[in-house]
This record gives structure tokens, sequence and C-alpha cells, in this order.
């Protein structure tokens, strides 16, 4: 009960406390020496100019972003439709009923042009495809989706691409779908027989 009495002040009592507050502050502010006040000021000042300095920065990053990445979304939903073509294109082309058609050389012609179309409107946004066949799988680039057995390339080659990649700026709309080289089977056997005998030999030699 006691503690509840002491906790209900009335309005004067928190003026009061509150004035109490303000004079002590001006004591100690008092007790300052005037170059001490001086330099707690320009504390304060240095503080307060350097937190807008940052919020300028930020607004200026996120100004550029906008400007230079706005379109992202919209870049990535228009390659879903250059996706869809190539699906359309390889779906016509393996149809049994239009093979070796007229019909069908002048529809996927048609489509081929479109293609061409959208593809030169993203460069003209800096949209670029991603250079993918014959070169070492890059994981920030490049999602490997299959391992094909090739002698002729090196290990982790890109043999094939599955799906077009494409970059805005220096930024991964999305990533290439690839197929990447590997040792055959009997070549890897090989030299693992041929590791094995020249440690054998080693040691022989030692001994």
């Amino acid at each position: 009960m006691e503690k509840e009495e002491n906790q209900n002040f009335s309005p004067e009592d928190t003026n009061e406390i509150k004035e109490n507050k303000k004079t002590d502050k001006t004591s100690e502010n008092k007790d300052l020496k005037p170059e001490d006040i001086i330099k707690e000021l320009e504390d304060k000042l240095a503080r307060a100019y350097a937190e807008i300095e940052n919020q300028r920065r930020r607004f200026e990053k996120e100004k550029d972003e906008a400007f230079d990445y706005g379109g992202f979304s919209l870049a990535r939903e228009t390659l879903n439709l250059i996706d869809n073509l190539e699906r359309s294109k390889f779906a016509l082309e393996n149809d049994e009923k239009l093979k070796n058609s007229e019909t069908l050389k002048k529809t996927v012609d048609h489509l081929n042009v479109i293609q061409k179309d959208m593809i030169s409107i993203l460069k003209k946004n800096n949209i670029e495809e991603i250079k993918s066949v014959d070169q070492k799988l890059d994981p920030n680039l490049h999602q490997a989706m299959m391992e094909v057995e090739d002698d002729s390339k090196e290990p982790g080659t890109v043999v094939q691409e599955i799906q077009k990649g494409f970059m805005m700026k220096d930024r991964l709309l999305i990533p290439s779908l690839v197929a990447v080289s590997k040792k055959t089977k009997k070549k890897d056997q090989y030299l693992k027989q041929n590791k094995k005998s020249e440690e054998n030999q080693s040691k022989s030699d030692e001994n």
C-alpha cells in the first residue's frame, strides 16, 4: 500500500520533478568551463552533420539503384517470354504432323524474328546474354543441370546451353542452365591406375 501511495503523483509534484531536473542540468552546465561547453556543442553538431550526410548518401544510392535497376522485375518477367518462345519452337519442330512442312518453316521463322527483336530491345536496356558454351563453369553465372562425358574438354567446361542466362548491367537476372563436361569412366580409371603405378614405382625406388 505504501508503494502505491508513493507512485500516485499529483500534477504539481510532476512539474516540480521536471523543474528539479532542469535545475540540476543547469547547475551541471554552470560547473562546466565555457570551452568544455563549446566542445560538447561541437561534438553534437558533428554527430548531427554525420547522420545527415549518411542519410543523404543512402538516398542518393537508392535513387541511383531505382534509376539503374527499376525495371529489374519487368526484365525478368520478359525473359520468361523468350524461354516460352524457345519451348514453342522446340515443340513445333518435334511435332510429327508438322515436320518438314512449309507451315512449320514459316512459323519458326516468324518466332525467330520475334525472339531477335526482343533480345535487341533488351540489349538497348543494358540486358545482355551470358556467354556459356566453352566457358569454365561459373557458379555466379551458370547452374549445372547435368554432366556430359567429353574427353576433348577440361572437366567443368560448359558444353551445352539448356536455357539462356542474362545479366542486367552487373546484376544477375537469371543464370544460364547448362551441361558441363566430365572425363569418361574409362579414361578416369586409366588415370587412377596410372597414378597408382607411379606411387608403387616411387615406393620401389625408395626401398
